[in-house]
């Protein structure tokens, strides 16, 4: 992998709140070329159109292995610098070929994730070179991971 090349970021999660989390993250990735992989086809909002992949959606069966696949075709055509993913099951397959690929792999532990970590993220942690969580709960679980507080901006109110 060339090391002084610009950054291009592959920005991965299973639609819902996970790509809520996401695009939560847009200042911090909007300045770089980057592109999307979602597990589900979903109506896109301007900014992600024409530039987001999708692969099919598994939930820990028989089509994790399709997803190295699509993960491995999509990876190494776009050719990424970084990889971001708030998860979830998508997370796993993508984040092995990333690695595979000398791919930087950032993981961020779902905001749902309170008291005790994800499935997702219990594997990626040994998988990902930065892993973020969003409670400082989760810091038993995840001794040398960054807590980074909450990703989302939540205002209550009447």
């Amino acid at each position: 992998m060339v090391r002084n090349r610009a950054k291009k970021i592959c920005l991965a999660s299973s639609v819902g709140g996970h790509l809520q989390e996401l695009l939560q993250l847009k200042p911090v990735y909007e300045q770089h070329e980057h592109f999307y992989i979602l597990n589900d086809r979903i109506a896109l909002p301007d900014a992600m159109r024409g530039k987001t992949y999708f692969i099919r959606h598994s939930e820990r069966d028989l089509l994790f292995f399709v997803n190295i696949w699509e993960a491995l075709r999509i990876l190494w055509r776009e050719r990424p610098t970084h990889l971001i993913s708030t998860g979830a099951g998508l997370a796993v397959p993508l984040g092995l070929v990333a690695r595979a690929m000398g791919i930087k792999v950032m993981f961020i532990e779902t905001f749902c994730a309170i008291h005790r970590p994800s499935l997702t993220g219990r594997m990626l942690y040994y998988i990902a070179d930065r892993f973020v969580y969003q409670w400082p709960y989760l810091s038993s679980y995840y001794p040398s991971a960054q807590y980074a507080g909450k990703i989302f901006d939540i205002r209550l109110g009447g």
